[in-house]
């Protein structure tokens, strides 16, 4: 689902950089597969009034290999509201993203059989226009986020200047959130077993 076509003043419209995550990045340990220069990843993470001055860097992936994983890790949990891709021209923008959260090591085996929290199908956005709407709830409490882009507007790599995450830090260290997870979850013992309600089972003598 796309959103936010900046036809308005951005600082009514939660478009300011006072939303960006991009300061809760831990931007040392964020890697990618099958990028052709190691590292370069790095590169398309930058502050939202940054998002079009790449100076010539940008994230590729390998030649006749379009797909790649990215893979970003957070100082602190964060609640992701959005996401924008700024993909290369001549049909290497990303055609499709595919979401995980807090799955560490995923390689692309990986990514083909897990089902992705979310996924979007992308419109060509080379001036960042484009936001990515998350499915809000989904996304809470997220400590690392790994993208998944399988394919392209029919190039032989996949190029990418920009990512672009929206939303807020929740500051709470990651066994807190455990914790309160687990706490809502219902008692076993408020729930009768089928073994002790008799269902779905026969008695052959």
């Amino acid at each position: 689902m796309m959103a936010c076509l900046h036809d308005h003043s951005c600082e009514d419209h939660d478009c300011s950089s006072d939303w960006s995550l991009y300061k809760h990045i831990d931007l040392p340990k964020v890697s990618a597969l099958n990028e052709a220069v190691a590292g370069s990843v790095k590169s398309v993470f930058k502050a939202w009034e940054h998002r079009l001055n790449s100076s010539g860097e940008c994230l590729e992936s390998n030649e006749n290999d379009p797909e790649l994983l990215v893979f970003i890790p957070f100082t602190s949990d964060v609640k992701i509201k959005s996401i924008s891709i700024i993909g290369g021209a001549d049909g290497t923008s990303p055609s499709k993203m595919r979401a995980f959260i807090n799955r560490d090591g995923i390689d692309f085996s990986d990514a083909q059989i897990m089902q992705p929290i979310q996924e979007w199908e992308l419109a060509e956005n080379l001036q960042g226009v484009l936001e990515y709407q998350t499915r809000y709830s989904r996304f809470q409490g997220v400590g690392s986020l790994t993208l998944h882009f399988p394919e392209n507007f029919g190039a032989d790599t996949t190029q990418i200047h920009y990512i672009g995450l929206k939303g807020e830090a929740t500051q709470l260290k990651r066994d807190v959130v455990a914790t309160v997870v687990y706490e809502l979850m219902p008692n076993p013992s408020d729930h009768k077993t089928r073994a002790e309600t008799g269902a779905g089972f026969s008695h052959v003598e």
